[in-house]
């Protein structure tokens, strides 16, 4: 282990601190060292306000540290552009900092080049610290920099014998009360950020989800999405469209979403959209939902709650950023019973789908599993 890891490692922590909050900005950790003790920290806290090295430095001045004695560690590279924050780079200059060390480089072409300027004006920088991790703490913000879509949480909760399901569809209390309220906290998150909680037609249909987060502290709830073939009608009595319909959006087929199912919903205050088959498929485009879910309705988070088809077809298609599954210590033995995959024929292991295990904890005798997408 370098001499540099613990203080990025702090670093790293101190920007979860700013995660949901900061979006669409990524969460960014910085830390001031002098004779290896921290003596400065700082957070990337609300978009739109100071970044994490400004926070650090302010933090620094109120404590009167000589900064010029001092090491900056900051978990992203320093912006370098006007935004609605000044350059960060310009601050570390005027702070007089000599030697700063970078997690990773900016992936936002317009605010990157820090580490260049800085180095041009005198200051030693040093890249690629727990790169890793420092990419981890910030793969939403690399999607929402590289593609068109929201970043996707995938949720599923599972028997040890990996069924979401009895045979005849019920999947209630598969998880224990702990799990539960971990999924209401992430479901208000999602909330909080503007983000959609997004299930299949099927879970739609037999669990009638309200698709909320039931805490005490939620203060904007998640749009509900639900991707289905075929539209509830007029008469439909379920919870979505009884109790906020104007949190509702319903994706079918192009035939679906012109027809008078499609016009009894948007008269109840749902929104529907008409998307795509691909070629060769009997399944909705779910790269196409994403999509629009982030262009129409201004989603940077999705958050995918089942069922198994539908998992398995965002995974196919590289569509799942994180993995979140909550396994209970118990055994259906049910071969008939709904896995938490199906729909997949595999000759091979090399054929199987692969993602990599970040964390692991035990929640009051469930184990939640976090998985990230392995793209090589």
């Amino acid at each position: 282990m370098s001499r540099h890891e613990p203080f990025m490692r702090e670093a790293l922590e101190l920007a979860e601190k700013g995660r949901w909050s900061t979006a669409p900005n990524p969460t960014v950790g910085a830390v001031l060292v002098c004779d290896d003790n921290i003596v400065a920290r700082g957070w990337h806290e609300v978009c739109g306000q100071a970044h994490a090295e400004v926070n650090c430095l302010r933090d620094a001045r109120e404590k009167g540290v000589d900064m010029s004695r001092c090491t900056l560690y900051v978990t992203l590279e320093p912006c370098n552009h006007q935004g609605k924050t000044p350059p960060c780079t310009r601050a570390i200059l005027e702070a007089g900092i000599p030697h700063v060390v970078v997690g990773m480089p900016d992936v936002n072409a317009q605010a990157s080049g820090g580490a260049e300027f800085l180095r041009a004006h005198g200051v030693q920088v040093e890249m690629g610290v727990l790169e890793s991790e420092c990419r981890d703490l910030v793969a939403d913000f690399i999607v929402w920099q590289t593609t068109s879509r929201p970043y996707v949480i995938l949720k599923m909760a599972s028997t040890l014998d990996g069924r979401i399901a009895t045979r005849a569809g019920r999947s209630q209390l598969i998880s224990n009360r702990a799990s539960h309220e971990a999924v209401m906290r992430l479901r208000e998150n999602i909330g909080r950020a503007g983000g959609a909680v997004l299930v299949g037609g099927n879970t739609f249909l037999l669990d009638n989800p309200r698709l909320t987060a039931r805490t005490q502290s939620a203060q904007r709830q998640p749009l509900a999405a639900v991707m289905t073939s075929r539209l509830p009608g007029a008469d439909t009595a379920c919870h979505l469209l009884d109790e906020r319909p104007g949190d509702c959006v319903f994706f079918s087929t192009a035939a679906q979403a012109a027809s008078p199912s499609a016009a009894s919903l948007r008269n109840r205050g749902a929104r529907v959209y008409g998307v795509d088959c691909p070629s060769g498929r009997h399944t909705l485009d779910a790269g196409e939902v994403l999509v629009t879910l982030r262009e129409s309705e201004h989603c940077l988070y999705v958050l995918c709650e089942g069922g198994g088809r539908l998992a398995l077809s965002l995974l196919e298609q590289g569509l799942v950023d994180e993995f979140h599954l909550h396994l209970a210590p118990t055994i259906l033995g049910d071969a008939d019973a709904t896995p938490v995959f199906a729909g997949r024929t595999v000759d091979s292991m090399e054929d199987a789908l692969r993602m990599r295990v970040v964390r692991t904890e035990v929640v009051d005798g469930d184990i939640h599993l976090f998985f990230r997408a392995d793209r090589g």
